[in-house]
């Protein structure tokens, strides 16, 4: 089992940055590929970013892509997403999510992943 701990949301006006961390705990998640979802009030969870489990390879909604990235750092068992000219679209509960372990391709669905953490909440003001 692995424990995630999303932290780095807040309230910030249109236009700011924010970086989101992930600290899994309980297994490390270095053979496990990793994303990034969201959802807003009243709407269903949509796929944000994700990383393949060697870090090479990354994915983005079309709504992120030039402005958020997804990095990792396998050592500190953390994953990251730098969010830059943000959004009042973007105003959500973020989840971070992993993938079974044993290198499993990367995916954007999110029922591809079996571990989540609780989210952590971006609201952008106008």
């Amino acid at each position: 089992q692995v424990q995630l701990v999303e932290s780095g949301g807040g309230l910030v006006q249109a236009g700011a940055s924010l970086r989101l961390s992930c600290v899994a705990s309980g297994r490390t998640i270095r053979n496990s590929a990793m994303g990034w979802f969201r959802q807003a009030t009243g709407k269903e969870r949509e796929f944000v970013a994700a990383i393949s489990w060697s870090g090479g390879s990354t994915y983005y909604a079309d709504s992120v892509k030039g402005r958020f990235t997804i990095s990792r750092d396998n050592a500190k068992n953390t994953v990251y997403l730098q969010m830059n000219s943000l959004k009042p679209g973007d105003t959500a509960l973020y989840y971070c999510a992993a993938r079974s372990f044993g290198r499993v391709a990367v995916s954007t669905i999110s029922d591809d992943y079996n571990y989540w953490g609780q989210g952590t909440q971006v609201t952008v003001s106008s």
